[in-house]
């Protein structure tokens, strides 16, 4: 018997690389589940979660909300905000280094978990890494939905006056 045998499998089959292997892959499986499956506010980040309700090309239409606060459609990368009287789209990455921004609902503010820069409601930079503000998407009213253009992403640092227009004023 060697050093690494002992006696309670005396009589099991020696494992091969290949069992190991799917074993392996099966516990981390099973872990990544257990972390995707945590509700959102275990992880403090207090957001809603919403996706298109209509699609035509690149336009997609959102549910004008009901209250302050932010709307993340993943499938589509699009932040939508209500704040102070205006609806705002917002490209879901960090202009930085393109990582998924989060809404901190009790700052309202958005920051971005990788190198922790920090954004206002409305988009516009506050401290960081990142050198400007975040990518808004044109938006329009189409009766009572928000229309946001997927094919136009404005930066402000590229276009200061159609990244300001990017925005619809709500009635109060």
């Amino acid at each position: 018997m060697s050093e690494f045998t002992s006696s309670w499998c005396d009589g099991c089959p020696p494992e091969g690389r290949r069992d190991f292997l799917k074993d392996s892959l099966a516990t981390v499986a099973a872990a990544l589940m257990t972390i995707a499956a945590a509700p959102l506010d275990a992880l403090a980040i207090p957001i809603r979660a919403g996706a298109a309700i209509r699609i035509w090309g690149n336009e997609r239409s959102y549910p004008v909300p009901a209250a302050d606060g932010a709307v993340i459609d993943k499938e589509n990368e699009v932040i939508l905000v209500r704040y102070a009287g205006a609806a705002y789209a917002f490209a879901l990455s960090c202009p930085h280094q393109n990582t998924a921004l989060r809404w901190l609902g009790d700052d309202s503010r958005f920051q971005c978990p990788k190198h922790k820069s920090k954004y206002q409601p409305d988009g516009t930079f506050m401290s960081g890494k990142a050198t400007r503000n975040m990518d808004r998407y044109a938006v329009s009213k189409k009766g009572k939905l928000i229309v946001v253009d997927l094919g136009i992403l404005i930066r402000s640092d590229k276009e200061p006056e159609r990244w300001a227009a990017a925005r619809l004023t709500l009635p109060k």
